[in-house]
Formats: C-alpha cells, structure tokens, sequence
C-alpha cells in the first residue's frame, strides 16, 4: 500500500493502538506511538499525534494524558463488569468447550492485553459440564428470529444413548411447532411453544433439537399465549418436565423457608402449621424431578395433600429402597 493512502489508517491504527495496548495502569510513550505508527508504514510527528488525539477524544474516545504518555481510561465495559460475563460463558452448559473459549477470545478484545490476562486467570473452572451439541448456539439465534418473525418451525428431536450417540425421537420424523419463549432453566435452554400435532402448549430442549428451519407459515395456537406467565410455567415444571399441574400443599421445616422462596417466588403465601413448621399451597407438575427435589429434604418436608400425589412420592421412596436390598 502507498505510503501516503497509509496516512489515511493513521487515525484508526491509533485508536487500535490505545483500545489493545493501554488501560488505566498502562500508557503508551510518544516515541512509542510513533515506532508502532512506522512499523505500520505510517510516518507521524508529535505535533499531528497532538492533533489526532484530540479527534479521536472528539470522537468519544476517553483518552487519559499525562507526562508519560496516552492511555484508554474508559470503555465500554469495564473489567469486572468482562468478568462476569467471561463467568457467565464458562459456566454455561449449553455452550460447548469450543464455542465457549471462542466467545471469551472475542470479549477478551473488549479490553486491553494485560486485562486480558486477568480473565484468562478468571475463566478457570474445574469439572464443568459442557454442552456436547455445538450447534445448539446457532440454534438459539435460529429460534429467535422465527419468533421475531412469527414462523413456525421444524425440526428433529433427539436423546443420548449410552454409546454417547444421538437417537432420533419419532423414527426422525420433524416436529412442527409455533415458538413463543425460549427459557434459561437449570443451566438448559428450553423452548416454549405450540405443538402443531399435540395441539398443546410443549417445550423442547435447545441442545437437543436438530435440523431447524424456518417455514412460512405463521405460528398457530397465540390464544393460548395471550395470558401465558413464563415465571408461572417455570415454577410448575420442575426440571421442565411436562404434564399437568396439580394444586398440592407442601409441609415444610422452619428452616427451610429460604429454600421454598427461591423455589416458588415471594409471593407464595406461609400458613403457620407449629411452631417448627409452615405450609405452602402451590401449582405442581408431579415429575421425577418434582419428587426428587422434596426427596432431598429428607423429614424436612411432606406433601400434604392430595392424597394421590403422597401416594406417588411413598411409591417411589419405596421402589428406591428396593434397590438397595
């Protein structure tokens, strides 16, 4: 390239120069700037540095001065604000060990090198689950443009074999559903919507759905959305088991009034029972996953009623304890 279209970049190899190389604790010298300015063919004195400076601080750029040189004091996103969304990439299980270290190279460019070493050292988390279905992140984006553009969808659904391969639910034949909400629940993504062949509101793991495309007909079944409360879906299906909600009253210790909130929100009503125990009336979805949360608390907690749903969580202690004899 001429030398004198390089003058052009001058301006933009700048602002690389300050956004990868310089933070609040680094700078840039002017000998420096002008060193990395000619190795990019780019030939500058300190008077027209003086000048772009001040462009480039017009522009929005939040430059920091001093006698030592040049540096980026603000940016975007500050460095724990990167921290916690670096976490949030790492610990997420429908991401894949790849597509995750590929997104954390992309916010580790939000700041600048020696920033970026500290989220190298924070990413770190031993054991974590990941994702076995790399696709499922473009699933996602796929999902929500059908929802922005109100299409129905088809796709395959599929389970994991214990020889770590995917079998097609169905015999293969694709799903057709209308999507209404995707769901973060449980380190999973979930998708709500209506099943064309059910004729009923269903939901589907993300990681799980394969071969997605977009048709052009509109999606069916918006009367059942009108009143839909994903905060109330959410709380009825334990693990997102589906079935239907039956209304049980739920025995628990003192102790374990936290937990219960963070289960069913604040505005579940406590009935004193004595004085080391309290009583919950809510919207359940019997379901392993049900039964094994009340499990977990031992004689802490107890169904109350119905009588049918005791029933079911005796039968099920039961055929466990089978298991050990």
């Amino acid at each position: 390239m001429p030398r004198r279209e390089n003058q052009k970049l001058k301006l933009l190899y700048l602002a690389d120069m300050l956004r990868e190389e310089t933070d609040e604790n680094h700078v840039l010298s002017m000998p420096a700037i002008i060193s990395r300015l000619e190795a990019r063919g780019v030939s500058a004195e300190r008077k027209s540095i003086y000048s772009d400076m001040d462009a480039l601080e017009a522009y929005g750029m939040d430059i920091l001065r001093s006698k030592a040189g040049y540096a980026l004091a603000h940016r975007t996103f500050e460095l724990p604000e990167l921290k916690l969304l670096v976490d949030a990439v790492q610990s997420s299980r429908f991401l894949s060990v790849n597509k995750s270290r590929a997104l954390i190279k992309k916010i580790e460019s939000l700041c600048s090198h020696y920033e970026a070493q500290d989220l190298q050292r924070q990413v770190y988390v031993a054991g974590r689950v990941k994702s076995m279905n790399e696709s499922v992140y473009y699933n996602i984006d796929a999902l929500h443009e059908a929802i922005n553009h109100d299409k129905q969808i088809r796709f395959q659904y599929f389970r994991w074999t214990p020889e770590k391969k995917q079998q097609l639910r169905r015999g293969g034949r694709r799903y057709r559903v209308s999507p209404y909400a995707l769901i973060w629940q449980d380190e999973n993504y979930y998708l709500v919507g209506f099943d064309e062949e059910a004729q009923d509101i269903r939901h589907y793991r993300v990681d799980k759905m394969t071969g997605i495309s977009t048709g052009r007909t509109k999606r069916s079944g918006k009367e059942m959305f009108e009143h839909f409360d994903v905060a109330e879906y959410v709380q009825k299906t334990f693990g997102m088991f589906g079935g239907e909600p039956v209304r049980a009253e739920l025995i628990f210790a003192n102790s374990l009034a936290g937990v219960v909130l963070d289960r069913f929100g604040d505005d579940v009503t406590f009935l004193r029972v004595d004085k080391e125990h309290f009583k919950v009336c809510v919207d359940v979805v019997p379901s392993p996953q049900f039964m094994g949360w009340l499990a977990g608390f031992g004689t802490q907690a107890r169904i109350a009623a119905p009588r049918s749903l005791a029933d079911d969580f005796k039968q099920m202690c039961l055929d466990i304890l089978s298991e050990y004899k």
